[in-house]
């Protein structure tokens, strides 16, 4: 079944490992007949600073306008992205907290503690890179970056399933091994 789905990098630089991995993922699923859309943050220009919180309106840079428009079309998203200093990097921290506004992404009921999931439907998949070896990251620091796009932002915005695929030790990673896991997320792609 086709599937309309948007990859979004979350470094900051557009050519890094994680953009070549996204590039690989777009490149395979598009010959497998999906329809896609590739965002790199680093490429985007917007503000990642939500100045007044839920305050005051801030208007939305033409690059979010786009990427909003694009997650209410997609029915899978993936976020490819490193892991610093435990959690996600701040520019992919920033989009969400510019983007996912209420209204978008949900809204709060009133008079009630509870809240409509407003991107229910979608799947997604987190490809994740990491310094830190993946099993140290699960079992010794519990997975702060991914329990925070999987359970605070994603599942809370209606997304699931959430598939989460960690990559690491990046650093000192020797090209044989980084090609392993260009073709792990490979069949990803294929079996969409």
């Amino acid at each position: 079944m086709k599937k309309n789905i948007v990859v979004i990098v979350g470094h900051p630089d557009s050519n890094s490992y994680c953009a070549s991995l996204a590039e690989s993922y777009v490149k395979e699923a598009a010959e497998k007949g999906h329809e896609l859309k590739l965002f790199k943050l680093g490429d985007a220009n917007f503000d990642p600073i939500l100045h007044h919180g839920h305050n005051q309106r801030q208007e939305l840079e033409p690059d979010l306008v786009a990427m909003r428009e694009a997650i209410l079309w997609s029915s899978h998203l993936v976020f490819v992205y490193p892991i610093w200093w435990g959690s996600i990097p701040a520019l992919l921290k920033g989009f969400f907290d510019r983007t996912f506004l209420p209204g978008f992404a949900f809204r709060y009921r009133e008079n009630s503690v509870w809240w409509d999931r407003l991107l229910a439907g979608r799947s997604a998949h987190l490809i994740v890179t990491m310094d830190t070896p993946p099993w140290y990251y699960r079992w010794i620091y519990k997975m702060p970056g991914h329990n925070q796009m999987k359970i605070t932002i994603l599942e809370w915005c209606g997304i699931k399933p959430i598939k989460i695929s960690s990559f690491g030790p990046l650093r000192n990673s020797t090209d044989q091994q980084r090609e392993k896991w260009r073709q792990e997320v490979i069949k990803f792609a294929e079996r969409i």
